[in-house]
C-alpha cells in the first residue's frame, strides 16, 4: 500500500490520535504543504488547542460522522483501542490507512535522515540537533517528540532536504526508517509489553542500525550492552566525562546555574560551550548535537552560538518557577534511568537544597516490570510523593499500583491525590519542587506555579 501513495497527490488527510506528540508533527507537516488536515483525539489538551488555532479541525467524540467525505489518507497511532468507532470507520472506508511510522517512512524517503533513538534522551537530543541545524542556517525538517521552547512547535520545514527524526522504538516503528546518521542513547528495558524480554528489545536496536545507509555515522553512548553488535561504517561513542569515549567534555563546571565546558571529539576540540538547560544528562545530550553538527561541517562559532541559545524542550528539565525563594522544575521522566538523571541533575545545580518530588507512574506494565528501579531512583530525592498510576492505553492489572514502588523504597513515600498535593504545596511551599511523569501530571503545572510564585 505504501508504494501506491504519493505525498504530492494528498489533498485531505485525517489523523486518528492527532493530539499525540508524534502524530501532531505529521499533521503540521501536511498543513504546511497546503493539505486540508483534520482528526480525532480522546481528550482536549493544550496541544490540540494549538492545532485548532493553526486551522486544523479536531473533534473529541468517538463518532465517525465527523470524518470528511473526501479523505485521501488516514493516519493512526497504535495506541488507539481496537473498539474505537472512528478507527473502524477508517478501516472500512477503503482508503489508505497508515500507521504514523508508515507515513514517516514515506515522508523521509529520499532525504538525508538524522535519526535519534534510545529509551530515553531522544526527544531532547533530536530537538537540540534540529535547533543547531536551524539556528546555524544549515536548515532541516524536524519531526520531534516534544515542543521546542525556542519555536513553540514539534515540527518545522526547510528547503534543505535533511530530516531530523525522533526514532521511536515502541511497536518497532523505527525499523521502517533508513537513516544516514543514527544516535542510540540507551537500550534499557522498556515496552516489555511489546518486546517480551530486554534481549528482544536490544535486538531491535541492532536491527535498526542495519538500516544505516552506506558510509553512515553511528553515535552511541559508551557502555551500551551489546554495543559491539551495532552496525555503522563510522561508529563513535560519547559519554559525559569518560576520556575513553570518542566524544566527551573537558573542564566541565557550573556557573550561575548554567554549564560551561569544552568538547573533545575524534580529531577536534571546541572550546567554551555554554548550555543554559539544567541537568548533567543534558550536557551529555549536547555532545551528540555538537558531534553531528561537526560531521555536517557546521562552523564552530555557529555551533557555540546555537547551543548557548537553546532554550530546551517543554517538560524536559523545564523551569516553571525560578526566583530567589522557589525553584519548580517539571520533567517528562517516566523510566527509572530518566528519574535518576533528573534527580542527579537537580542535585548538581542545587547541592544543598532539599528536593521534593511528585511522581506519576505511567502504565501498569511499566510499573510492574520496573518497580525496583523506580524505588531506587526516587530514593535519591529527599521527599517523595506518588500519584496513582496513569493508565494511558492499558487496563488495570490486579495488585499493580503506586504502592508497589513505595513499598520498595528505603525512604518513606507518600501516596497522594492531585487535590491533596496542591494543598500540601500551598501549606508548605517547598523551596525546590519537581514534578515528573508522562501522564497528565502536567495539568497541575499552572496551579502549582501560582502557589509557588
Amino acid at each position: 500500500m505504501n508504494g501506491e501513495i504519493n505525498i504530492s497527490d494528498i489533498k485531505q488527510a485525517y489523523f486518528v490520535g492527532i493530539g499525540g506528540i508524534g502524530m501532531s508533527a505529521l499533521a503540521r507537516f501536511f498543513k504546511a504543504r497546503g493539505v486540508a488536515v483534520s482528526g480525532y483525539d480522546k481528550t482536549s489538551t493544550a496541544l490540540t488547542d494549538t492545532l485548532v488555532s493553526e486551522g486544523i479541525d479536531v473533534h473529541f467524540d468517538d463518532e465517525p460522522n465527523h470524518i470528511p467525505s473526501d479523505v485521501d489518507v488516514f493516519i493512526y497511532t497504535p495506541a488507539i483501542p481496537s473498539d474505537n468507532k472512528v478507527i473502524n470507520a477508517c478501516r472500512q472506508s477503503g482508503k489508505p490507512l497508515l500507521k504514523r511510522s508508515d507515513l514517516l517512512q514515506i515522508v523521509s524517503k529520499g532525504t538525508y535522515n538524522i535519526c535519534i533513538a534510545g529509551t530515553h534522551g531522544k526527544t531532547t537530543i533530536s530537538t537540540m540537533v534540529a535547533h543547531v541545524l536551524r539556528d546555524s542556517g544549515f536548515g532541516c525538517n524536524a519531526f520531534l517528540g516534544g515542543i521546542a521552547s525556542n519555536y513553540g512547535t514539534n515540527f518545522w520545514s526547510s528547503s534543505n532536504q535533511v530530516c531530523v527524526i525522533e526514532a521511536d522504538e515502541y511497536d518497532r516503528s523505527f525499523l521502517k526508517l533508513f537513516p544516514n546518521v543514527i544516535c542510540i542513547t540507551a537500550m534499557d528495558p522498556d515496552h516489555l509489553d511489546i518486546y517480551g524480554t530486554a534481549e528482544e528489545m536490544e535486538e531491535s536496536f541492532i536491527l535498526f542500525t542495519q538500516n544505516l545507509k552506506e558510509n553512515g555515522l553511528l553515535i552511541s553512548r559508551k557502555g551500551l550492552s551489546r554495543e559491539n553488535e551495532l552496525h555503522g561504517d563510522l561508529h563513535l561513542t560519547y559519554q559525559l566525562q569518560n576520556e575513553t569515549a570518542d566524544i566527551h567534555t573537558v573542564g566541565l563546571k557550573v556557573e550561575q546555574g548554567s554549564y560551561r565546558f569544552d568538547v573533545k571529539g575524534t580529531g577536534w576540540l571546541i572550546h567554551d560551550i555554554t548550555l543554559h538547560m539544567g541537568g548533567l544528562h543534558n550536557v551529555e545530550n549536547s555532545l551528540v548535537a555538537i558531534s553531528i553538527a561537526k560531521h555536517l561541517g557546521i562552523d564552530d562559532d555557529k555551533i557555540r552560538n546555537a547551543v548557548a541559545s537553546f532554550n530546551g524542550v517543554k517538560r524536559r528539565f523545564e523551569y516553571i518557577v525560578r526566583n530567589e525563594e522557589h525553584v519548580y522544575i517539571d520533567d517528562y521522566a517516566h523510566h527509572p534511568e530518566e528519574l535518576k538523571a533528573l534527580i542527579s541533575g537537580v542535585r548538581s545545580l542545587y547541592p544543598s537544597q532539599k528536593i521534593t518530588i511528585l511522581f506519576q507512574p505511567h502504565l501498569f506494565t511499566r510499573t510492574r516490570d520496573l518497580a525496583d528501579g523506580f524505588a531506587e531512583s526516587l530514593d535519591m530525592a529527599d521527599e517523595v510523593y506518588l500519584l496513582p498510576i496513569y493508565p494511558a492505553r492499558e487496563l488495570p492489572i490486579e495488585g499493580v499500583n503506586s504502592s508497589m514502588i513505595a513499598s520498595r523504597m528505603k525512604r518513606k513515600a507518600t501516596l497522594i491525590s492531585k487535590e491533596d498535593m496542591l494543598k500540601v504545596i500551598g501549606e508548605q511551599k517547598p523551596s525546590l519542587f519537581v514534578t515528573a511523569g508522562a501522564g497528565d501530571v502536567d495539568k497541575m503545572i499552572n496551579e502549582i506555579k501560582v502557589l509557588m510564585s
